[in-house]
């Protein structure tokens, strides 16, 4: 039982430390708090759908800041849809980056544009990253037949 304590003590620690450092704001508690026994896979599925979403953003955006002519409406709409789906999961960083962009995009800044998707690349990683860790300890903390413990 000991290793099902230390997990979860770590698991505490960590999710903590993604909150601390901005990672994670309020609403992946709130998600969190919608998960369940009936839907126990509900947070990684709802993260996953945005890994998927957010990896064919990023593509659309790199495509889109490529052209000859930049179509900066169009950046701005992949861009708003990107802030929205972070923002739902609780990537706070990534969302803080999607602000910064959509004030390029109505700027026209393209230098400003191509430095913020960087950025929101980066941001992105470093999340996925951080949550797929998580998720790993999740489970390892499910297969020693412990619970996750619930955040206040």
């Amino acid at each position: 039982m000991a290793a099902v304590s230390q997990l979860q003590r770590q698991f505490i620690e960590y999710t903590a430390s993604l909150y601390n450092e901005g990672y994670l704001d309020d609403q992946f508690t709130q998600l969190q708090k919608l998960q369940d026994e009936s839907n126990p896979d509900f947070v990684v599925e709802v993260v996953s759908l945005f890994f998927e979403d957010s990896e064919k953003l990023l593509n659309n955006l790199a495509t889109a800041l490529q052209q000859k002519i930049v179509d900066y409406k169009q950046v701005d709409s992949h861009v708003h849809q990107f802030k929205g789906s972070s923002s739902s999961i609780g990537a706070q960083r990534v969302t803080n980056v999607c602000v910064h962009f959509r004030n390029c995009c109505e700027e026209k800044n393209l230098d400003g544009c191509l430095r913020c998707l960087q950025q929101v690349k980066h941001e992105y990683i470093l999340v996925r990253n951080k949550l797929e860790a998580l998720f790993r300890l999740e489970q390892q903390i499910l297969q020693a037949g412990g619970s996750i413990p619930m955040m206040e």
